[in-house]
C-alpha cells in the first residue's frame, strides 16, 4: 500500500506538468504592463518557456507583460503523446536518460538580452527535457537567469537545483514556482516575486 501511495504521488508530481503547448506565434515582443517596471528599466528581457498544457505559457505571458520582455516558445521537433499515461512514461524515460530533444528554433540574437526568464513545468521533480536542450545551446555569460516553474502540487522540488547544476557558472536570481492553471499565476504572488528581483 505504501508503494502504491508513492507511485500515485509521483504521478501527481509529474503532472506538475502544468506545461503549456508552445505556441509557434509566440516569439516577439509582448505588450508592456501599464504598471511601473523599475526592476528591469534599461534591461533587455527575454521570457523563454516550454509548455505542454498551457499553464507555463500563461505565466510566461504575465511575466513578459510585467517586464516588457520578449516571449520565446521552446518547441520540440517531435511532439509528445496526447495520452497522459504515454506522456508521463516518455517523459520519465527521457529524464532518467538525460535525453535532450531537438528543438524547432533558436532565439534570434540571444547575445542582446540582459535578463532571461526560463520557464518549465515540473516533470518528475525536475524541468522538462526541452528546457535542458535550450540551456545547452547558449552562452549565458554576463546574463541574469530567472527560472520559474509550474506544478500540479509538487512545488519546485529539484527544478531550480538541477538547473543550477547544469549551468554552474551562470548567475541565477531567485526562482519561483506557481500552481498550474491556464489562467496563470496569482497576480499578487507574481508581483511580489518580481519585486524581489530588484537589485
Amino acid at each position: 500500500m505504501k508503494k502504491m501511495t508513492q507511485l500515485i504521488y509521483s504521478g501527481m508530481m509529474f503532472l506538475s506538468v502544468a506545461a503549456c503547448s508552445a505556441d509557434p506565434g509566440e516569439t516577439g515582443s509582448s505588450a508592456a504592463s501599464a504598471q511601473p517596471q523599475p526592476s528591469f528599466a534599461g534591461k533587455k528581457v527575454l521570457v523563454a518557456y516550454y509548455s505542454y498544457s498551457g499553464n507555463t505559457q500563461a505565466v510566461a505571458r504575465q511575466i513578459a507583460q510585467a517586464t516588457g520582455g520578449d516571449l520565446f516558445a521552446i518547441e520540440t521537433v517531435q511532439t509528445y503523446p496526447e495520452r497522459y499515461n504515454d506522456l508521463t512514461a516518455q517523459a520519465k524515460r527521457e529524464i532518467n536518460a538525460g535525453f535532450m530533444p531537438e528543438l524547432k528554433a533558436q532565439v534570434p540574437q540571444m547575445e542582446t538580452y540582459d535578463v532571461v526568464f526560463i520557464g518549465s513545468p515540473n516533470w518528475w521533480g525536475t524541468y522538462a527535457p526541452a528546457v535542458k536542450t535550450f540551456l545547452s545551446q547558449y552562452d549565458f555569460g554576463g546574463k541574469k537567469l530567472v527560472p520559474f516553474f509550474t506544478h500540479g502540487g509538487g512545488g519546485m522540488q529539484r527544478c531550480e537545483s538541477d538547473m543550477k547544476a547544469q549551468l554552474p557558472q551562470a548567475q541565477f536570481l531567485p526562482a519561483a514556482a506557481f500552481p498550474g492553471r491556464t489562467s496563470g499565476a496569482d497576480p499578487q504572488k507574481l508581483q511580489s516575486w518580481l519585486e524581489k528581483l530588484l537589485p
